[in-house]
């Protein structure tokens, strides 16, 4: 039998793979998806706070300002996590471009 994505699971999945191209909507919805934990995403503020970095880096001054509301509600050790996730998913993203 077939493992099928959840809903949830299938819209995260095509939005990180449009992240991976540089797409800030895309980053900064999973920004929003994270933060509310919104159609049935686990609410992470690392995961969160992340996506509006990299959609903040694309130009998105939206995720900015959302960044920075999460940031209030966050330790210095997660703010400093979700910026290490971020680059390494920026350094993945250029690898597999190359």
């Amino acid at each position: 039998m077939a493992h099928s994505l959840s809903s949830a699971e299938f819209l995260i999945e095509c939005r990180i793979a449009d992240a991976a191209r540089g797409d800030a909507a895309a980053a900064y919805e999973l920004g929003v998806l994270f933060s509310t934990g919104a159609a049935g995403a686990r609410l992470d503020l690392v995961a969160a706070h992340k996506w509006f970095n990299l959609a903040s880096v694309w130009g998105s001054e939206a995720a900015q300002q959302c960044r920075s509301d999460i940031a209030e509600d966050m330790t210095a050790r997660e703010i400093a996590e979700a910026q290490r996730q971020a680059r390494a998913f920026l350094q993945a993203s250029f690898a597999s471009a190359a």
